[in-house]
């Protein structure tokens, strides 16, 4: 391979990332593999080997500029593969774990990655955690080819996967109002501090794709709506001021803008409804969220939202600010700012495809969006095969949330299977 690139600048969605960083939180999230046969911790020691070199752009440590974070090569070897932990997407130091900003662990059959945000998003983290298990079945004795999202690395990265994608994207002139409301969170008992409660329920992804589209709706819109749903049925019976209801939803860009990309490349919707101006039925809010989604989620006004972002971080008073200043600037408007427009989030990365002959050694996918700071919980979703896992990752001892949604989607006709790391 040729020789690897040796700095990058963080993309633009990365670049308020290391400023929000704390003690107890960072934003990070998991990508996970469940093979059909028990983890070899040294034989997946050897298969991060074989992959690193394809992932440059993940093989870095991040440096304090004086105007700007960057990544550099780093230089302290393999991040080391660890067995996995109760409680997972606990925060990020930068001096920790050999400087990297991933970390990978194995259970049973089970291999696991947590992603630091400024390193890539939700679909990169799939490419790599999807190519590493690949390779790991090959040092293992099985002929796995390459495509979908299992990488070729015996080829370097391309220049297009390395580069920051939003810059390509930024030309437009129109203008994208994004009003900030302080809307409902749900309140409860925090876990002790780096804990995180995690709810996973599986389903069949033809069943909840065929109750989706009995109400017209892709199973994006479908959940977000029941998640919105349950939290404003919630706080209606909490008696109490009535606030909107907002649900966060992140779309990864490289579909619409025919990017491939191994870095961040999406942009979020803030879909809310207001109980102010009434009551809703669930059929309601999906027609809601379902006209929403499908208006804004259009090339020109996502170019319009990307060059609104970037006009901030390319500003003459942002570009001259020390460093030292933008992240206290940045935690400062993160810990007042940062949750208070979003009750809920929901990430979800779809069916996953891989390659034909991979697909008998795999039982299922997940992603896990990392707690956050202010929402009670958060939620990920996405498939392989048959199997749709969506998993709740909550902050409080209370579990109301999970068992509203989940028992919703069991009254529709979904059948559920429920797992818990709770005690």
């Amino acid at each position: 391979m040729p020789k690897q690139k040796q700095w990058f600048k963080l993309d633009n969605a990365a670049t308020v990332f290391p400023g929000q960083n704390t003690s107890r939180w960072s934003n990070i999230f998991r990508f996970s593999v469940m093979l059909t046969e028990k983890i070899d911790p040294y034989i997946l020691e050897q298969a991060l080997a074989d992959v690193m070199p394809r992932f440059p752009c993940y093989d870095v440590r991040i440096r304090n500029g004086l105007f700007w974070h960057y990544f550099e090569k780093n230089p302290n070897g393999l991040p080391e593969i660890q067995p996995d932990i109760v409680n997972p997407c606990h925060r990020v130091k930068f001096k920790e774990n050999g400087g990297y900003l991933f970390r990978i662990y194995y259970y049973e059959n089970r291999i696991s990655g947590d992603f630091y945000h400024a390193l890539t998003d939700g679909l990169g983290a799939c490419f790599f955690v999807c190519t590493l298990a690949a390779q790991y079945l090959r040092l293992c004795g099985h002929k796995i080819s390459v495509g979908f999202n299992v990488l070729d690395i015996t080829f370097p990265a391309t220049k297009e996967e390395l580069e920051d994608p939003y810059k390509k994207c930024s030309l437009s002139k129109g203008r994208v109002s994004r009003g900030l409301s302080n809307v409902y969170h749900v309140k409860g008992t925090k876990a002790p501090k780096h804990m995180v409660n995690i709810t996973r329920g599986i389903v069949s992804l033809d069943d909840v794709r065929a109750l989706a589209k009995s109400y017209g709706a892709t199973v994006t819109e479908f959940i977000g709506a029941l998640l919105l749903f349950v939290h404003y049925e919630k706080q209606k019976q909490e008696k109490r001021k009535q606030k909107k209801v907002c649900v966060q939803i992140p779309v990864s860009l490289r579909k619409t803008f025919g990017i491939h990309t191994l870095r961040n490349f999406s942009l979020y919707y803030l879909l809310d409804i207001d109980p102010l101006l009434g009551d809703y039925t669930f059929e309601e809010v999906l027609k809601h969220i379902i006209l929403s989604l499908r208006d804004i989620n259009n090339e020109k006004t996502l170019r319009a939202m990307i060059t609104a972002n970037l006009k901030l971080v390319n500003s003459p008073f942002m570009r001259i600010m020390p460093l030292v200043v933008k992240d206290l600037a940045i935690g400062i408007g993160s810990l007042f700012t940062g949750e208070k427009a979003t009750t809920v989030l929901f990430t979800n990365l779809g069916k996953i495809d891989l390659p034909e002959d991979m697909l008998q050694f795999v039982d299922c996918v997940e992603i896990m969006a990392g707690p956050g700071r202010l929402n009670a919980v958060r939620c990920g979703g996405c498939g392989l095969k048959d199997k749709f896992i969506i998993d709740f990752a909550n902050i409080f001892e209370e579990s109301d949330i999970e068992k509203r949604f989940f028992t919703a989607l069991v009254k529709m006709g979904a059948h559920v299977k429920i797992e818990s790391n709770r005690r």
